[in-house]
């Protein structure tokens, strides 16, 4: 057995100092703060608190706010040439905070400990079916983010049962801005397929819950639900994303806001951060499932 294996083997599963931390994982030849690393780290945050013992959503939360003070990285997923699996704990964009706080909560609901499972759990959640098959495989639209995981049993769509509205407005953003998106401008064969997926989009019953009435059905929401922003751009579904907490009565969002800023707690209550902002017009909530163990 190698040394590296034979550490990880018998470390027992409480918390690590941060200066024990960093001496073992140099000792055993593992950069502190690699992807491995940081996600090691976080199954022995996990670990120390018996977080696995909480409900999935408390779990989202903890571990959001465990990044908090990190930075955030625009286009984290858009690496060059053929899509692969993209993982970075490192920084983050609105998106991919939300959608790594909540495969290592379901890692840790399995008592998954190894950084492959936490990939293979990314992959099922990160593309169409769990399936990565290019760069349309990739699901990119929240409104089919949370349709495609609600269909894996990974989410519930939870809008229309809290007070949602009907969603009326055609999804076609990507198709009709191809210079917005690299992959899209060196392959633009694949337009006609995301057209096709924007058309599917675009045949379902979907709900948000109007930013005027939020404050009225917060009480609903829970602590770990994925917030969607719906938006008045033309022909997008949501332009940000975070995830719903709850402090001292209220309700706030922890999300990862803009480039020159890090992942952080809204100073304004949910409601009144919307309000702020004139082009966000309202909220979608997916509800994190238990995984099956």
């Amino acid at each position: 057995m190698n040394r590296r294996k034979f550490l990880w083997t018998f470390i027992p599963s409480f918390i690590l100092p941060e200066m024990l931390w960093q001496n073992l994982t140099q000792a055993i030849g593992m950069n502190p703060n690699s992807n491995e690393s940081i996600c090691k780290q976080k199954y022995e945050f996990a670990a120390s608190l018996k977080l696995f013992e909480k409900p999935i959503g408390e779990i989202v939360v903890e571990i959001a706010k465990s990044f908090l003070g990190v930075e955030y990285a625009a286009d984290t997923l858009e690496a060059p040439g053929k899509e692969q699996l993209v993982v970075n704990l490192q920084s983050f964009d609105c998106v991919t905070l939300y959608e790594n706080s909540l495969v290592l909560a379901r890692c840790i609901k399995k008592k998954i400990t190894t950084f492959d499972e936490f990939k293979k759990e990314l992959q099922f959640v990160r593309y169409r079916g769990g399936l990565l098959d290019g760069y349309l495989s990739r699901l990119h639209y929240t409104s089919d983010y949370i349709f495609d995981n609600v269909s894996k049993g990974v989410l519930k769509d939870v809008t229309k049962e809290i007070g949602g509205v009907m969603f009326q407005k055609k999804i076609n953003f990507m198709s009709t801005h191809p210079e917005s998106y690299p992959r899209l401008k060196e392959l633009p064969e694949n337009i006609p397929a995301l057209q096709k997926i924007e058309d599917e989009i675009n045949q379902r019953e979907m709900f948000y819950i109007p930013k005027s009435r939020v404050k009225r059905v917060a009480s609903k929401i829970h602590n770990g639900d994925i917030l969607g922003i719906t938006t008045t751009i033309d022909g997008l579904d949501c332009s940000h994303t975070g995830i719903a907490i709850w402090r001292n009565g209220k309700l706030y969002m922890l999300h990862a806001p803009v480039p020159g800023k890090k992942v952080q707690i809204t100073d304004l209550t949910l409601w009144e951060y919307l309000t702020a902002i004139k082009k966000d017009t309202g909220i979608m909530v997916a509800r994190p499932l238990e995984p099956k163990v």
